[in-house]
């Protein structure tokens, strides 16, 4: 008879979406997918932590079968799918005011802003760039104003190169925390938010050491994340900042970035 396998050292992995575990053409690259699964086989547990909200990310949560809490908007909003509670709310507070009255008005040429509002988002400056990020994250932007302040603000640039948009972000909400999504994304969240604090807080709910947690991304969003796991693995083809970061370099994203890492904790492999 055979005797039962051994379940993973790390028992946990938490895996980015976009540019990580689903590719360019917005689809599971098949074979993360499967890897998925047989590290779930072998009694490990899967958490997707991601920049979306929790419908745009829902159905890939959906799709791999997943029962665990979804870690959404970087960090800021934690969901329990099989409830719906929020384990995890937070809001702009403070810096929503300046963000609203003076942020908004002295943004470039070409910089769009999305409010993000309960599971909603909302046009706070229009601009062209705004119609791709919709398609891509499969969004509908409303038009109507934002009541209250939100749980997240994406500014949305039409070229690369933010470092200027992050400091006047940064004169006009210093308690905020400003991150690098993607290579036109900053996203503007409340202070207390990141993927890595939401880690954090549900392994300590479930009893599991962050030694024992594995996380893998591609962006500048990703890196605390990265960083504060017992496994650390950036995308082969991410920034140079999480791969800098990373205990491990695994391949691209397309290619199965995922399975590698998969592959590496069922082997039992450290950093």
């Amino acid at each position: 008879m055979t005797p039962p396998a051994t379940p993973p050292h790390y028992a946990w992995i938490v895996t980015d979406l976009d540019g990580t575990l689903v590719d360019r053409d917005l689809r599971i690259v098949p074979r993360s997918a499967e890897a998925l699964r047989r590290y779930q086989d072998r009694g490990g547990t899967v958490v997707i932590a991601t920049g979306r909200n929790e419908v745009s990310a829902g159905r890939y949560h959906d799709e791999l079968g997943l029962r665990t809490p979804l870690i959404v908007y970087n960090g800021a909003r934690v969901v329990d799918p099989l409830s719906g509670t929020r384990l995890l709310d937070l809001d702009l507070g403070d810096s929503w005011q300046p963000l609203r009255d003076d942020l908004l008005h002295q943004l470039p040429d070409g910089v769009g802003a999305v409010a993000f509002a309960g599971e909603d988002a909302h046009i706070l400056r229009p601009a062209p760039a705004l119609a791709a990020y919709a398609g891509r994250d499969r969004i509908e932007l409303r038009e109507d104003a934002v009541h209250r302040a939100p749980t997240k603000v994406m500014l949305i640039a039409d070229r690369p190169g933010l470092g200027p948009l992050a400091r006047l972000a940064a004169r006009h909400c210093p308690a905020a925390r400003l991150l690098q999504s993607e290579d036109t994304y900053l996203e503007i969240l409340p202070q207390g938010a990141g993927k890595e604090v939401a880690v954090r807080r549900l392994a300590e709910r479930a009893g599991v050491p962050m030694e024992r947690v594995a996380a893998i991304g591609d962006n500048p969003n990703d890196t605390a994340m990265v960083r504060a796991a017992g496994l650390g693995a950036a995308v082969g083809d991410g920034h140079q900042e999480v791969r800098a970061a990373a205990d491990l370099v695994v391949g691209p994203c397309g290619l199965g970035a995922v399975a590698d890492l998969v592959e590496r904790v069922l082997e039992g492999g450290g950093p």
